[in-house]
């Protein structure tokens, strides 16, 4: 009586190891695929930006997201479901999307992301999607007009999580470096005087000088921030599906479209 009922228990351990096993995930780290969970849930989730002009910035009246990065998302969701309106886009800041990513509240993220030899450590990441450098956002008529005047006694702004304030305190290690929950916030406190100059990438202050012409982009550019789309680490399957998505983008001149439609020049080979 006794060896049944143990192997009733035993018979019963297993199958609960068995179901464990054998359940389907979002992570791509073996036990299920992202494109499988996209497909079977119908909708792409995907981390962008909302404060972010040009990329992904939602419209404080309609409430509606727009922009570079989120018509990419839209395309990936087109190729993959068949209908670029089957995705969900969630805000992520420079801070929060790989954690975010990782613990499997998106899919993958679409948000101004540099490549980096780190992040790979973290995140598996899509080929070049687009080609930024970092530069300077200054008021007009500023001092401030490249790398070279942010010396000691100036105060640069920037965004908690993101390369520039790494590259800043490596190109500028005399000046005072504040950071940032987000870009907007950066941007409101540079407008407030609380510092001389803000820095990220190029693309992201051009934004930030349309919204306000009193504020432009001076000095070039002085690092190399090629963007990707990040995927949780290891899920090949989901990098290779979106290389082919941007590589059929290219070339069929769609990606050109959208490239003019929101940088408003067409994009260097």
């Amino acid at each position: 009586m006794k060896r049944k009922l143990f192997l009733g228990v035993l018979s019963f351990a297993i199958v609960l190891v068995l179901a464990a096993c054998g359940g389907g995930t979002t992570s791509g780290d073996g036990d299920g695929s992202t494109l499988d969970a996209i497909k079977e849930r119908d909708e792409f989730v995907v981390g962008v930006k909302f404060d972010t002009k040009l990329f992904g910035l939602q419209d404080p009246g309609t409430k509606e997201i727009e922009g570079f990065d989120i018509d990419i998302a839209k395309e990936i969701a087109k190729d993959i479901l068949g209908d670029e309106k089957k995705i969900k886009l969630v805000e992520v800041t420079s801070k929060t999307r790989i954690p975010m990513l990782n613990n499997g509240e998106i899919d993958a993220i679409i948000a101004t992301m540099t490549i980096t030899e780190e992040r790979k450590n973290e995140v598996g990441f899509s080929d070049v999607y687009f080609n930024a450098g970092q530069s300077l956002l200054v008021e007009k008529g500023s001092p401030i007009q490249s790398i070279e005047d942010v010396t000691e006694g100036v105060t640069v702004l920037a965004v908690k999580g993101s390369t520039s304030a790494v590259n800043i305190r490596e190109q500028a290690p005399d000046a005072t470096v504040l950071e940032f929950e987000n870009y907007q916030d950066a941007f409101l406190a540079l407008k407030a005087g609380q510092g001389d100059t803000l820095t990220t990438d190029n693309a992201i202050l051009y934004g930030m000088a349309q919204q306000d012409p009193n504020y432009e982009v001076v000095g070039g550019t002085f690092t190399d921030e090629p963007y990707g789309i990040a995927v949780k680490k290891g899920d090949d399957e989901f990098v290779n599906k979106i290389n082919e998505i941007l590589a059929s983008l290219k070339e069929s001149g769609e990606y050109d479209k959208l490239y003019e439609k929101w940088i408003g020049e067409t994009p260097e080979d």
